[in-house]
């Protein structure tokens, strides 16, 4: 098992990173696919249960983006950063579950959102605004400035890959080697206070990751507002 906790999927399929993986967020898509179907199948004018959280839910990330692009831009792109915050968040809550591993614990599966999130922004940008306008704006308020300031927005772009991916992953990966050492130190009732504070950071690392999608967005979508 290499230092890994038990995991139920992986005494089915073995320990092997990949099936770790892939079998966990198999089963994070599950969960969110019940949720979502839960929150509609009855849709009520006074929401209720399933459908409540998801509406609050909803509605959080609207009104997260609103204060960064507005309300129109932010619920044009909700389907996207809903869909990351609550796989986000649905993958790190399973790997507060004993028996049960985040797959956002894995470096290749935050660089794949990361990725996601990158060439999304940028096609937008581009889209949006032109080819030749959107790298433009690459170089600096002026033409002398461009030879140093294209370089640095280059970086300052692929750097956002970095950031998003490692943040996320070794944020997770630290939380699941806190919950090993306390699950080996202490009975199964005294880590509850632990297990408080895992949600919170998992939570906390959902809600940071959709928001930097919504500015990386909001740079390369209005760049006429911001020269303006």
């Amino acid at each position: 098992m290499e230092g890994r906790l038990f995991t139920f999927l992986g005494s089915i399929g073995g320990h092997g990173q990949e099936w770790i993986i892939l079998s966990h967020f198999v089963l994070v898509v599950g969960i969110v696919f019940l949720l979502a179907r839960s929150a509609t199948k009855r849709l009520q004018l006074v929401p209720n249960g399933s459908q409540n959280v998801m509406e609050a839910f909803v509605g959080g990330i609207v009104a997260m983006g609103a204060d960064t692009m507005g309300e129109t831009n932010s619920r044009r792109y909700l389907p996207l950063i809903g869909s990351l915050a609550i796989i986000i968040f649905v993958s790190n809550m399973i790997g507060v579950i004993p028996g049960f591993e985040a797959p956002t614990s894995n470096i290749n599966f935050t660089l794949s959102l990361a990725l996601i999130v990158f060439v999304y922004y940028n096609y937008v940008g581009i889209k949006i605004n032109g080819f030749v306008n959107y790298f433009k704006h690459f170089m600096g308020p002026m033409p002398v400035l461009a030879p140093l300031m294209f370089p640095i927005e280059i970086i300052s772009h692929i750097s956002r890959i970095i950031s998003l991916s490692f943040r996320l992953f070794g944020s997770i990966r630290g939380d699941d080697m806190f919950l090993m050492v306390l699950l080996m130190l202490v009975p199964w009732l005294l880590p509850l206070p632990g297990f408080f504070l895992l949600t919170a950071f998992g939570f906390l690392q959902a809600f940071i990751f959709a928001i930097l999608t919504y500015v990386y967005i909001a740079g390369s979508v209005m760049m006429a507002e911001e020269e303006h």
